[in-house]
């Protein structure tokens, strides 16, 4: 989103925000329940070269609404390129066509019935499939009240639609888009931003530099109580899981 609106929100208050729903050091999802948790994509299935994007499961006008919304979450500024530069479309793309976008941890025989939030994923369709039909019903809610799709959008408009969004109030027969933006959304793009590189977002580790965070040093355990509550010497130069292959 823009880097502060009227309602208050910017880029640093985000990124605070989206650390703590992560648990600090963990970069766990929001998605409700355990099973609903964004995995990394196979490693079989690597980021692509600038040059050309190939996206696994998004199609062109998806892959433009997906391109279009990262890149008004993280615009380019000071602390980072866009959300496009920065791998954020590429990530979602790759969780889609991977394990998560295709529910392989999910029990998908129902009965579906509406059930409480804490209960988790209470859908007939894999992410990937709710990502896809949540997007549609967005656009097409877009097109109504503007006359234009999402991706046509100014950056204004298209920030003021995304606030929408997220307090419900762009209704579909079809679609909870509170519910689908809150909770598969964000917390995706959340991933992206601060998941290892080889994941395809967060590249160059531009988010952990920003953060101060170290990176695969962080989770030995010597460096965890040794460095406990102490900043990290190698901070400034992150490492992947990459660097250690």
């Amino acid at each position: 989103m823009e880097n502060k609106d009227e309602g208050g929100i910017d880029r640093r208050s985000f990124l605070q925000k989206a650390i703590l729903a992560a648990g600090g050091g963990s970069l766990a999802a929001r998605v409700r329940g355990a099973d609903t948790k964004p995995e990394p994509a196979s490693a079989g299935a690597p980021a692509p070269a600038d040059a050309a994007t190939v996206y696994l499961s998004l199609g062109p006008n998806e892959a433009a609404f997906v391109e279009a919304l990262v890149n008004l979450m993280c615009p380019a500024d000071a602390l980072t390129p866009s959300g496009v530069d920065c791998g954020l479309a590429v990530f979602i793309d790759r969780q889609l066509a991977g394990g998560f976008g295709k529910g392989e941890r999910l029990y998908q025989r129902g009965p579906w019935r509406r059930a409480k939030p804490q209960l988790g994923y209470q859908h007939p369709f894999t992410p990937e499939q709710f990502f896809k039909a949540g997007l549609a019903a967005a656009d097409a809610a877009c097109q109504h009240r503007h006359g234009k799709s999402f991706a046509e959008l100014d950056p204004s408009a298209g920030d003021r639609f995304l606030h929408e969004l997220a307090d419900g109030k762009v209704p579909d027969a079809r679609l909870d888009l509170a519910e689908w933006f809150n909770e598969l959304v964000y917390p995706l793009f959340s991933q992206a931003c601060f998941a290892d590189p080889i994941y395809g977002g967060n590249k160059d580790k531009v988010f952990w530099k920003m953060i101060g965070y170290p990176g695969l040093p962080a989770v030995n355990g010597t460096n965890v109580i040794k460095y406990r509550g102490v900043p990290f010497p190698g901070a400034r130069s992150p490492k992947s899981i990459e660097d250690f292959s």
